[in-house]
């Protein structure tokens, strides 16, 4: 029973390790998120889900656009970031698959 508990603790240390392999990788990782094209909204976050750059084509910046400029604002961002989201998980998600670890 021992041997199974070793190699548990070790198995457990590897999929640490590896964990920390790739939230580093991804914290490195940025992701765009974009309405518009070229004369919208673009938005750059990071891996650790921090907004990094907004770019705002010259046509929405006209006063009358405000309402509009604002929501494809809010629509980059929740893009960026839910990119940002779903390559963590599918990162993350695969460490533990096929290994039984108890209360998982």
């Amino acid at each position: 029973m021992s041997m199974d508990l070793s190699r548990l603790m070790q198995q457990a240390q590897q999929m640490q390790r590896r964990m920390n392999e790739i939230e580093a990788e991804l914290a490195e990782t940025t992701y765009e998120g974009n309405t518009g094209g070229e004369e919208g909204v673009t938005v750059i976050v990071s891996g650790r889900n921090e907004v990094q750059e907004v770019r705002i084509g010259e046509e929405l910046m006209d006063p009358e656009n405000r309402e509009m400029l604002q929501d494809m604002v809010l629509i980059a961002v929740n893009d960026a970031l839910g990119k940002a989201a779903a390559e963590r998980e599918q990162k993350l998600g695969g460490l533990t698959q096929g290994m039984k670890l108890p209360g998982m």
